[in-house]
């Protein structure tokens, strides 16, 4: 029995084996369904966890990052330093633009680049 897309309710899903699935550099092909209309993907949930687990022992999966900092004074401001590693990731430089933004209590910084 043919099974409807979750997402446009219109397509039929077919069955495929070519499903790119992309982390930093590294591209994985996984197994799964595809609609016919709205080509939305639906991979497999063991190809999922292949996915996860190879992409942990490559050291490439984003763990959530949470660290504690100390604000510095600098003139009549505040000065947050950024670890070294969070700084390579990034590709971030001395004249790289970021947005700042405050969401309730939380301060985002996004780079431009």
């Amino acid at each position: 029995m043919k099974r409807k897309c979750l997402v446009c309710e219109k397509g039929i899903l077919e069955e495929v084996d070519n499903i790119i699935m992309e982390l930093e550099c590294y591209i994985f092909v996984a197994k799964g369904h595809r609609c016919s209309n709205c080509n939305e993907e639906f991979p497999y949930e063991e190809e999922t966890k292949k996915f996860i687990d190879t992409s942990k022992k490559l050291a490439i999966w984003p763990e959530p990052l949470k660290l504690t900092r100390t604000l510095s004074k600098s003139g009549r401001g505040l000065v947050l330093r950024i670890p070294y590693d969070i700084e390579k990731q990034l590709n971030l430089k001395e004249s790289t633009e970021i947005n700042l933004s405050k969401i309730g209590n939380k301060i985002i910084i996004e780079p431009l680049n």
